[in-house]
């Protein structure tokens, strides 16, 4: 679909905030992991449980977005989703009970998901090929932006007030993506629906028996989850083992997530240079190399001149890796991209949210954990690779 300059911008940065709808949802609220954990009284593994229902509540919600806006079309599920998301935000900022808690987060989770897989799912309506790969690049550029000014925000907020004040922000920003929901035009023309519910939950199997677009589902899986491994951990590591404040943390954080910008741009400007499949593997192979290097690092005892840098080469490879990977599994798929960018989503998150606790296992002074279930991500991520996605190719 030819689109103007204005629409592209438009889209681009539409499509972008919805997509960023994790990060923004874990990635501010992450200097104030240990202020909460004091705060309710819990252990660190249970802190890092508030982040896993959220990422839990997103895989699923994905799975039940995508069908029902090929379906429906796009713009009533996403509105639908943001405006359950921000009133199950509120709902956190008055929870005076960990259970509470954790049950709003689900659901903001669960509602929020509408913007991730709705978002990938326009960006399939409106390009094809090269195009789309560009697209999605840039959609991961605006999406990096989160992970650099999201904590960086909660970080100045904690100066404040309190780490209610982070789901404040959320509410706000909830309600400005509900805006610009409304303001959506829809890019499902009815003719390329899906005749119904039960058709589009049935692509699932169907998807799934594919052994290629299986594969990359898996690869999502197991890097992600590597991924989430680190969001939960690292506030703890660098605050309680390296002993930063929330607010140095929160720019060592906003660091990183600029090496996720700024790498997230090459899918773009190599889009039709380079094929997809070589930037997936190198974006798969970096990571795994450095895990290795960062378990080896923190078993040493090194100090943070060393684990700052490998830490930052094993985690900005993501960004080509989702959108190489994205734009490979869903150029496939047709009227089905609203089902497979579920079924990707939900893939994405459920093994991250599982391993969220377990990054705590060993108590709050210790990184071995994260290390280990990092490499073991990448690791397996990279098997997947290449038993079910190089052979294709």
């Amino acid at each position: 679909m030819a689109m103007s300059k204005g629409k592209q911008l438009w889209l681009t940065v539409f499509l972008g905030l919805m997509t960023a709808m994790a990060p923004l949802a874990t990635d501010m609220y992450l200097p104030a992991l240990p202020t909460v954990q004091v705060d309710f009284g819990i252990t660190a593994s249970l802190a890092q449980m508030t982040l896993t229902m959220t990422m839990i509540g997103m895989a699923l919600g994905q799975i039940f977005a995508g069908p029902i806006s090929d379906r429906y079309g796009r713009k009533w599920p996403l509105t639908a989703g943001m405006v359950v998301f921000t009133l199950s935000t509120v709902g956190c900022v008055w929870a005076q009970d960990i259970f509470v808690f954790l049950f709003f987060r689900f659901i903001s989770g669960f509602a929020g998901a509408s913007g991730i897989v709705i978002a990938k799912a326009i960006a399939r309506d409106v390009c094809q090929g090269p195009e789309l790969t560009k697209f999605f690049a840039m959609l991961m550029m605006v999406n990096g932006l989160a992970p650099i000014i999201a904590p960086v925000i909660g970080g100045q907020i904690l100066l404040y007030t309190s780490w209610r004040g982070v789901f404040v922000v959320l509410v706000a920003i909830g309600l400005f993506q509900l805006i610009a929901t409304l303001i959506y035009k829809e890019t499902l023309p009815k003719d390329q629906r899906l005749a119904g519910l039960r058709e589009s939950f049935a692509k699932f199997p169907m998807l799934l028996k594919n052994r290629y677009f299986l594969g990359h589902c898996l690869v999502q899986c197991f890097v992600f989850g590597a991924f989430f491994s680190y969001l939960a951990g690292s506030s703890f590591v660098f605050q309680n083992i390296f002993q930063v404040s929330p607010q140095m943390f929160s720019l060592i954080f906003g660091g990183i997530g600029a090496g996720l910008l700024l790498s997230g741009a090459l899918p773009a400007r190599l889009a039709g240079r380079v094929a997809d499949v070589k930037m997936l593997h190198i974006s798969l192979l970096v990571p795994l190399i450095g895990s290795v290097l960062l378990l080896l690092a923190f078993s040493a005892g090194m100090g943070m001149a060393v684990i700052l840098p490998v830490l930052f080469l094993t985690i900005v490879p993501l960004s080509v890796m989702g959108a190489a990977s994205f734009s490979l599994a869903l150029s496939r798929q047709g009227k089905n991209a609203g089902s497979a960018s579920a079924l990707i989503g939900f893939f994405s998150m459920i093994l991250g949210g599982c391993m969220m606790p377990l990054v705590g296992i060993a108590g709050e002074n210790t990184a071995i954990p994260m290390c280990v279930i990092m490499l073991s991500g990448y690791g397996l991520g990279y098997v997947v690779f290449r038993i079910m996605i190089a052979p294709e190719h």
